[in-house]
């Protein structure tokens, strides 16, 4: 018999290409979702966070839960409302897992949840940052820590908890590596600020796979840097996605000032860096990355 994998944030990129990835694997899958409309080999329950509703049959029948849940960090700007609400989706959601967790009888065996290695601060230069170094003490630090600690909630209960402190995600179905790429296509691409941050970047095929190893494997536990093994600076992966695509760089680079015109303190999303290191995955798990050389990834995303 299969088992249940409970996935919150399913209808997103990364939960999208995870369903599918699990389904390949063998599982069966259910979401949490505010809309209960049908979709295809998955069961759908129903949740509402605002209003403090869970049905319970979804942590009934549910061997793990991954919980991706949240608003979108770089989808809109940051007003204060739209900071509370990044905030609140987080610490909410898994506060409401939490307590379903607690008053249902239930079989699930781990829950492994999304974190962010903004905990480290949106930008910390040149430093290596490992899971044991400090937190930071900007916007997405405080969140991040936030969102962690409601996380604590589930291992409290007795449930194996992961923490996937997820670096940047390649992808084409959303997020940065389209809106890096598009310009490049068209021959209007350039680096952003000095091209000096560092992004610690992982493909979303790695990124599911970890989710799907740690859901079994027990000697997960704890908080994992989810990146690829070797962080580039934005001038380097430019100039990468330039060559796989075969495009010339033609530009300078694109100043600092004009990307915070655009986008307000969201900037510190593009402008800022991290040089993350994956340290625990590297040293204390089996995992094997497809995808852990950027030209690798890159060719298998945009050609």
């Amino acid at each position: 018999m299969s088992q249940t994998v409970l996935i919150t944030g399913g209808t997103g990129t990364i939960g999208r290409r995870l369903t599918q990835l699990l389904i390949q694997e063998g599982y069966q899958v259910s979401l949490l979702s505010r809309s209960v409309k049908p979709i295809p080999n998955v069961n759908v329950y129903q949740w509402d966070v605002k209003k403090g509703h869970l049905d319970p049959q979804a942590i009934m029948t549910a061997d793990y839960i991954i919980h991706l849940a949240g608003a979108g960090i770089a989808d809109e700007r940051w007003t204060d409302a739209r900071k509370d609400e990044i905030l609140g989706s987080r610490v909410m959601s898994t506060t409401l897992l939490a307590q379903a967790l607690a008053k249902n009888a239930h079989h699930v065996k781990s829950f492994i949840a999304s974190s962010a290695i903004g905990y480290y601060g949106g930008d910390t230069g040149d430093r290596p940052m490992t899971e044991t170094s400090p937190a930071g003490t900007d916007f997405l630090a405080q969140v991040t820590r936030a969102w962690e600690r409601s996380e604590d909630q589930v291992a409290a209960l007795g449930i194996r908890t992961v923490k996937m402190r997820t670096g940047v995600v390649l992808t084409m179905e959303g997020g940065a590596l389209p809106k890096l790429a598009q310009p490049i296509r068209l021959g209007a691409g350039a680096p952003i600020g000095s091209g000096h941050q560092y992004i610690s970047w992982i493909h979303i095929d790695d990124l599911c796979r970890m989710y799907i190893q740690a859901l079994t494997d027990e000697s997960w536990q704890g908080v994992y840097n989810a990146v690829a093994p070797g962080p580039v600076t934005n001038e380097a992966l430019t100039k990468q996605i330039a060559q796989v695509l075969n495009r010339p760089l033609l530009l300078p680079n694109i100043p600092n000032f004009v990307i915070r015109m655009m986008f307000g303190e969201l900037a510190i999303t593009v402008t800022g860096g991290n040089y993350v290191l994956n340290k625990r995955v590297k040293e204390e798990t089996t995992f094997q990355y497809r995808f852990g050389d950027l030209k690798n990834a890159l060719q298998d995303l945009l050609t």
